[in-house]
């Protein structure tokens, strides 16, 4: 079985975001930047799979700027045999990169496509189930669960009341979700072996895919900021102040 992965280039989950002074956009200049969370952990799903020996190829794949590769190399070094890059400078919608996906997906032929099921920077949680529709292949969403029972691929996924199963045929698309696992870090040995596997890129103009701008953005205004707290006196005035100033009681 041959996976496909898609992995996201956003600043680093630990970084303190700040907005330009103009409100245009967020500040990137100088900011740490890693692969999306989700997206690590379907990388980390797809590493398993293939050391369980349910997969016999990993592929990895990203649409973004030069510097994208730095990403891709992590998920090599994660245990990925194979990685893609797609390169523009142009932000790209939801509806953009799940048709350049399908790109992909018709030149490598894969089985399974692992993707986060959002990315932490735009939170549109858009790409699976537009990329589903163009496959026509079936998807599972927010998996916490990923198993190859004899032909069937079976996905547990979170829902309002717990957990239901889903098995499917594949070919077949999945979106993770936190639960699935925990990624490992990357060790300096196969950090060293992931300079030496294949990367292959190209200009995202070789997909034929024209960008979509169907939305565009307006502004980024940062939230605003918490009043300090004060100390009370009593119980009796903090019901009070619950009560007439707060109004929550």
């Amino acid at each position: 079985m041959k996976l496909l992965v898609a992995i996201k280039r956003v600043v680093d989950y630990n970084v303190k975001i700040r907005v330009k002074g103009d409100g245009s956009d967020v500040e990137l200049a100088n900011l740490k930047m890693g692969i999306n969370p989700f997206c690590e952990i379907a990388v980390e799903e797809g590493v398993r799979l293939r050391e369980a020996g349910v997969a016999n190829e990993l592929v990895v794949v990203t649409f973004g700027p030069e510097a994208a590769a730095e990403q891709l190399r992590h998920a090599l070094a994660l245990g990925a045999d194979r990685a893609c890059h797609y390169v523009t400078s142009e932000t790209l919608t939801p509806f953009t990169v799940a048709r350049a996906l399908q790109k992909v997906c018709e030149l490598e032929q894969p089985d399974l496509v692992l993707l986060g099921k959002q990315a932490i920077d735009s939170d549109n949680n858009q790409v699976a189930q537009m990329l589903a529709a163009l496959t026509d292949w079936p998807l599972a969403t927010f998996a916490s669960a990923v198993r190859l029972v004899a032909d069937e691929l079976q996905v547990t996924r979170e829902i309002d009341g717990g957990f239901e199963t889903l098995g499917m045929a594949l070919p077949a698309l999945v979106s993770v979700d936190l639960r699935l696992n925990e990624p490992r870090f990357a060790s300096l040995p196969n950090i060293m072996k992931a300079k030496r596997k294949p990367l292959e890129s190209a200009p995202f103009a070789a997909l034929a895919v024209e960008p979509a701008h169907h939305t565009h953005l307006l502004g980024v205004m940062a939230p605003p900021a918490r009043r300090a707290g004060i100390r009370v006196g009593s119980v009796d005035e903090l019901v009070d102040k619950l009560k007439h100033e707060a109004k929550v009681l």
